[in-house]
């Protein structure tokens, strides 16, 4: 997908990309089609400092410098200076081209102080400008700092847009559609099926049925709830659900407390669902549910072997430490979350503090750190992601792909509370995950309404 519409072939762009999108998305350099990708000397340089440790940041980094290197193979100087063809698979053409720019004296006075790195790849682009009039330079950042700076100084500048599915994060698929009054009302032709104890309806897929993907709901305000199970170009296919029993379903103590919260326990409890995507505003219930939840089903049912529960947030992207402590004790501090949900399902045992104790003691549960996580395998594991909003497309990936066989993957978030310095709703790793996988026949999304934590936090919500 390209950065913007389709440009004439004659007039291919050049595309500057500053450290921040390789970081980003270390696979960027790929996504410009026929277009031009310049790497400014100031930018590798940056990626070198940045890639030592065990950051997070640092194996992006790493990967992004594994990148370049792959696709400038072993061309000259010369021609990497004339920009060298990006070939993406071994045997399609190349497309497009990736130049190194080095840094340039500047024949005028005209130009920023150089002592910070955003100052000199910006008058870098300002010579470059100058050499090549006839051609559309863009600087690419996810810093609106640094394109402020860069259109300010005559230089034009963009965010990068490839991993953005949306325009609006209003847009996004909410897991269910109400219907006011009856659902069958908007019905013209329904097959009704029973087997196994199941009622299924077929309907054809038109009208509001169209919006509708595997694994969403149909709720209407006299009592039918409905979920997709099956679906393609023509039909349709509902599972007729008991509002009843999902609101009385009860799991490790915890009863929903609105409709949106028993679809969410559906999604969690079901084995054939092997992704479940929770998102709503804060004190909407995600982590007390999955928690619950995830309980459940290692304790009494059994099902999985352990919780694998970790969170992105800052701070916790860097080293976890030398001082003493296990990587439990370390991480508690980042995962208290999840200890306050464990306190509020216990709050009525006659000592909580004993209750709370002999569950953590009991419950196979590991608090890990996300630098640790990757090029791990997690079998018969349930992945809980806490905080995942704060997290991008290819974190997401990093994450999501450590589920091996038997595995389960919940993520919890909330798209207004992002504290990631570049990444906003649209970017967020949570809304490109939504948007990839509302077609995922294992996958499940709902988004929680209302603010049940307190009458306190829910007044805070609307007006603070």
């Amino acid at each position: 997908m390209d950065l913007m519409p389709r440009a004439p072939r004659s007039r291919k762009k050049m595309y500057v990309l500053d450290t921040n999108v390789l970081i980003h998305d270390p696979n960027a350099v790929l996504n410009f089609e026929e277009h031009n990708v310049v790497i400014p000397m100031t930018v590798l340089e940056e990626l070198d400092s940045l890639k030592s440790g065990k950051q997070a940041v640092a194996a992006d980094c790493r990967q992004a410098i594994r990148t370049i290197d792959r696709l400038l193979g072993d061309a000259s100087p010369r021609e990497i200076e004339r920009g060298v063809p990006i070939k993406r698979t071994e045997t399609g053409p190349a497309q497009g081209t990736l130049t190194i720019l080095m840094s340039s004296t500047h024949q005028n006075g005209h130009h920023l102080p150089e002592h910070i790195n955003d100052n000199k790849i910006i008058n870098t682009l300002a010579d470059l400008q100058e050499k090549h009039k006839s051609q559309n330079i863009i600087l690419v950042s996810k810093d609106i700092n640094m394109r402020l700076k860069a259109r300010g100084f005559g230089v034009e500048a963009q965010d990068y847009h490839n991993d953005q599915l949306v325009d609006d994060i209003d847009l996004l698929p909410i897991g269910y559609q109400e219907f006011s009054n009856s659902f069958w009302d908007t019905i013209d032709k329904v097959e009704t099926v029973q087997r196994a104890g199941l009622t299924e309806h077929i309907l054809r897929r038109e009208g509001a049925l169209l919006k509708l993907n595997i694994n969403e709901f149909v709720i209407d305000e006299l009592g039918f709830v409905g979920r997709v199970t099956d679906i393609d170009d023509d039909r349709i296919v509902l599972l007729d659900l008991s509002r009843y029993e999902l609101m009385e379903q009860q799991v490790w103590g915890l009863t929903p407390r609105d409709i949106y919260q028993a679809l969410a326990l559906n999604l969690l409890l079901d084995p054939d669902i092997h992704l479940v995507n929770l998102t709503g505003a804060a004190g909407s219930g995600k982590t007390i549910l999955a928690l619950a939840a995830a309980i459940e089903m290692t304790v009494a049912s059994k099902r999985y072997k352990r919780i694998i529960a970790t969170r992105s947030t800052q701070g916790l992207d860097e080293d976890i430490g030398f001082l003493p402590g296990t990587e439990a004790e370390k991480m508690e501090p980042w995962l208290g979350a999840i200890v306050d949900n464990l306190e509020a399902l216990h709050e009525d045992d006659e000592n909580m503090t004993s209750s709370v104790d002999y569950i953590l003691s009991k419950v196979p549960l590991h608090f890990k750190s996300l630098n640790y996580i990757r090029g791990r395998s997690f079998q018969h594991s349930l992945i809980l992601i806490d905080e995942s909003q704060n997290l991008t497309p290819h974190q997401i990936k990093t994450i999501v792909t450590r589920a091996g066989n038997g595995s389960k993957v919940i993520c919890l978030g909330n798209l207004a509370q992002i504290d990631t310095p570049y990444l906003s709703g649209i970017s967020s790793g949570l809304t490109y995950m939504t948007e990839r996988f509302k077609r995922f026949r294992h996958g499940g999304h709902i988004h929680l309404k209302g603010v049940p934590r307190s009458v306190l936090a829910e007044y805070a919500e609307a007006h603070l």
